[in-house]
């Protein structure tokens, strides 16, 4: 008899993780640390306990899509217009002097104008769904300072477009004008047409399914409206987390959200929990041993900005 190896797998990772994570509740630590930790002890870095780790990062995707659908459906267009500032005036200033004190920073260090660029956009830009992790965890995402790290994270998302554009310049093999402008056309289209979606379509789609009275054709609707829309995002060139939350901002505007919600929630804990999972299994100790200072030199530089 053929042994399960991807079960095998699963229940080494929820096993630990969940002993990990009691362990780390008594010393009042984070469970996102607790699974990240599960992450190293069981990933190719650590004890190699998961045969696949790809597998694990496949169902870690559908972690962040389900967070970040969670927290569009907590959300409305309404309330995206009331952190429009948040949006484009703090986002734009956090990647602006986030790359420009980067790049400084990179330069005096020796680096060339290219690897200072590009090492500029990489610090830019941040985790969005570990920071709307411990943000929900905290009970803070409806606060002042989660309203402006939520406007920041979309801006964030949707600079992704044009770095990944100008990504090949730095390298000399530049995409050509008209891949960029297809790129960004497709990235208008996708929004515009979620606009109209979200009045006019996915109501309507929702009555139609709601009036089976079915549970299961409700939450597969759900799921399917999510994971489709991020795909359409990521068609698009845009992000899978993006077009995530726009998934959720969808299902916000209609009467059905708070069930959504209701319906959703414990499959997004499941997969979110692999996702910090998954992140935790691309550490490797061996790195901070052989450079400890450079290591830890970059986690401070990049926590101060």
């Amino acid at each position: 008899m053929n042994e399960p190896g991807f079960l095998h797998d699963l229940l080494i990772l929820f096993g630990l993780g969940v002993a990990v994570v009691v362990l780390f509740h008594r010393a009042k630590v984070p469970p996102i640390v607790g699974f990240l930790i599960t992450g190293v002890l069981c990933g190719p870095y650590g004890f190699g306990l998961v045969g696949d780790p790809t597998e694990v990062e496949s169902l870690a995707e559908i972690g962040v899509v389900l967070l970040l659908f969670t927290v569009g459906i907590e959300f409305s267009l309404e309330q995206l217009g009331r952190i429009r500032n948040f949006l484009l005036v703090g986002g734009g200033l956090q990647v602006g002097l986030t790359i420009a004190a980067i790049y400084a920073i990179a330069r005096l260090a020796g680096e060339n104008t290219k690897v200072a660029l590009f090492l500029g956009m990489l610090v830019a830009l941040s985790s969005t769904a570990i920071v709307l992790r411990l943000l929900a965890d905290r009970g803070e995402i409806d606060g002042p300072h989660g309203q402006a790290a939520l406007g920041i994270l979309i801006f964030q998302d949707l600079c992704v477009v044009p770095m990944v554009l100008f990504t090949p310049f730095l390298t000399g093999a530049g995409a050509s004008m008209s891949d960029a402008v297809a790129v960004v056309v497709k990235g208008v289209l996708f929004v515009g047409g979620a606009i109209v979606a979200a009045r006019w379509v996915v109501p309507r789609l929702l009555h139609d399914v709601v009036a089976t009275r079915r549970r299961e054709v409700f939450l597969l609707a759900i799921i399917l409206l999510c994971l489709g829309t991020a795909w359409a995002s990521a068609r698009a060139g845009l992000s899978l987390a993006l077009g995530a939350f726009i998934a959720g901002l969808l299902i916000a505007e209609s009467e059905y959200s708070h069930q959504a919600l209701g319906e959703i929630l414990p499959l997004r804990e499941v997969f979110n929990s692999l996702f910090f999972i998954s992140i935790g299994m691309l550490f490797d100790v061996r790195t901070v041993i052989a450079s400890p200072l450079t290591v830890f030199g970059a986690i401070l530089a990049v926590a101060l900005l």
